[in-house]
């Protein structure tokens, strides 16, 4: 995998420590920057969606068939 070096605020690098030793959800800070990058793209594929969806004037889709649409593209 690439490597990146990143210089963070003292609140942020604060902030990526809590969760990766106090609250022992992510094994290092890595994990927890890949996870909340995952989480941006897919908030930034939705809006994107759902902007494209509105301007259309039209959708033949069911929210059923987007969310569904959505996790299938996720998993690529």
């Amino acid at each position: 995998m690439p490597r990146q070096s990143v210089t963070l605020t003292e609140s942020n690098n604060s902030w990526l420590n809590a969760h990766v030793d106090k609250l022992g959800d992510y094994a290092n800070k890595s994990e927890l920057i890949n996870d909340l990058i995952r989480r941006a793209r897919r908030a930034e594929y939705i809006n994107q969606k759902l902007s494209k969806a509105e301007n259309s004037n039209f959708v033949t889709q069911s929210a059923d068939e987007m969310l569904a649409e959505f996790k299938a593209d996720l998993q690529k």
